[in-house]
């Protein structure tokens, strides 16, 4: 339906708007270098909050083909392998980053609820209870930000800051569990005639802690193949075309991300062996896609400029191969969430072997210059999605039809009307 998705959209923009919002206002509270250490945790945060997104894609999809699963074992395992490991980095950290070791304190600290919250997340995506979903979504963007968004104003400066947001953070997590456990559906009610347990048994199968980790590492693909072109452009061209290619990867990012909401939406469907669904989400992404293409190749000079500026207008002809390297790698990502539904152990591994791909072309073969790496980006993305659907239509085909009726979900029986 049009209102679930545009609300988990409305939640996805929020909690962007309130990540972007924090370097803004450390620009204008903070001294030179603590702002680079602000915006350093937030990258930390981000690369370490993979564990928690890999928790809530693994959580959703247990709960579609297991509704009222127990979660908080694997959830807790999940947070204390993630905690461990950033206390086992704290000295790695402090070394190699140059962060104050209250700062890096903190920002263990201040990723444990990402983790803890991704299990209520999840349980609500995999009921598909979107509204509430986005509600939590919500819920948890102003736990993470609101805290360091009042330090910064208030002049509390960075560690401040941080110690605010982390409390924040902590009360949070009690509001998204009475989010998530308000509306559901009591494990003894059956839905329609019939026994309870039959209707909506009260346990499950456990979720295993390899689901969660399989889920983290295709997450992690994911950030690595759609940064690696960046990284590579600050490393291979002048610190002038590296700026350049950084405004194009806005255009990347937007492709990319723009069309996720059909994958959050489609996820708890595919997980019930639903091949339509998995076709509809990956049309939908699609059209996107070619929309957002044909779009820059019409405004390409008009895209750049709101990316980066006037000075950037010039490179307008170059705006439909990033969108392209995007809308791929959308693709991409709906694919590799089909084989995660599917119950596949290893559905990242085209996407590592893309990344790894680019890595070595755009180093040693193609030409160190602006076109050469995001030609080079461009055909990664593509060979990544192609790679991917060539599996998915090859396991689809080894399984073959649903053994026998699906559960029924809740909610409209078609994707498309989702997200009209």
């Amino acid at each position: 339906m049009a209102v679930t998705g545009s609300a988990v959209m409305a939640a996805a923009t929020l909690t962007n708007g309130l990540a972007y919002l924090v370097p803004m206002l450390g620009a204008r509270h903070l001294t030179a270098a603590d702002l680079g250490a602000l915006a350093t945790v937030q990258a930390l945060v981000a690369i370490a909050g993979v564990a928690g997104a890999g928790l809530q894609t693994a959580v959703a999809v247990h709960r579609a083909r297991h509704p009222h699963a127990p979660t908080a074992r694997v959830t807790l395992t999940a947070a204390a392998v993630t905690g461990g490991t950033l206390v086992a980095a704290i000295p790695l950290i402090v070394t190699t980053v140059h962060l104050p070791v209250e700062v890096v304190t903190l920002l263990v600290g201040m990723t444990l609820p990402v983790v803890l919250a991704a299990r209520w997340l999840g349980e609500l995506q995999g009921d598909q209870r979107f509204l509430r979903l986005a509600l939590g979504m919500c819920v948890l963007a102003v736990g993470r930000y609101a805290g360091v968004i009042a330090g910064l104003v208030l002049g509390a400066g960075l560690v401040g800051s941080l110690l605010a947001g982390l409390v924040c953070s902590y009360v949070a997590l009690p509001i998204l569990r009475l989010t998530a456990a308000s509306g559901a559906a009591p494990a003894e009610a059956p839905a329609t005639g019939g026994s309870a347990a039959a209707a909506h048994p009260a346990s499950g199968p456990a979720l295993g802690l390899r689901q969660v980790m399989t889920a983290s590492s295709a997450t992690l693909a994911m950030l690595v193949a759609s940064y690696a072109d960046l990284i590579l452009a600050r490393q291979l061209l002048s610190p002038a075309e590296s700026g350049a290619y950084s405004v194009g990867t806005v255009l990347t990012k937007g492709a990319l991300w723009a069309p996720q909401v059909v994958t959050v939406l489609a996820l708890p469907r595919m997980a019930r062996q639903d091949g339509r669904t998995r076709r509809a989400a990956w049309a939908v992404v699609g059209a996107c896609g070619a929309a957002l293409v044909i779009t820059s190749a019409l405004a390409g000079g008009l895209a750049f400029r709101l990316a980066g500026g006037q000075d950037y207008a010039a490179l307008g002809r170059y705006a439909p191969f990033f969108a392209a390297t995007g809308a791929l790698y959308a693709l991409a990502f709906v694919l590799i969430n089909a084989q995660i539904a599917s119950g596949a152990r290893w559905p990242s591994v085209p996407l590592w072997v893309a990344a790894a791909g680019l890595v070595l072309v755009a180093v040693f073969v193609a030409p160190h210059t602006f076109a050469g790496i995001m030609w080079t980006a461009t055909a990664a993305a593509a060979s990544a999605a192609l790679a991917l659907a060539v599996v998915v239509r090859a396991s689809a085909g080894r399984r073959g039809p649903p053994a026998g009726p699906s559960p029924e979900p809740v909610g409209p029986p078609d994707l498309a009307d989702r997200v009209s």
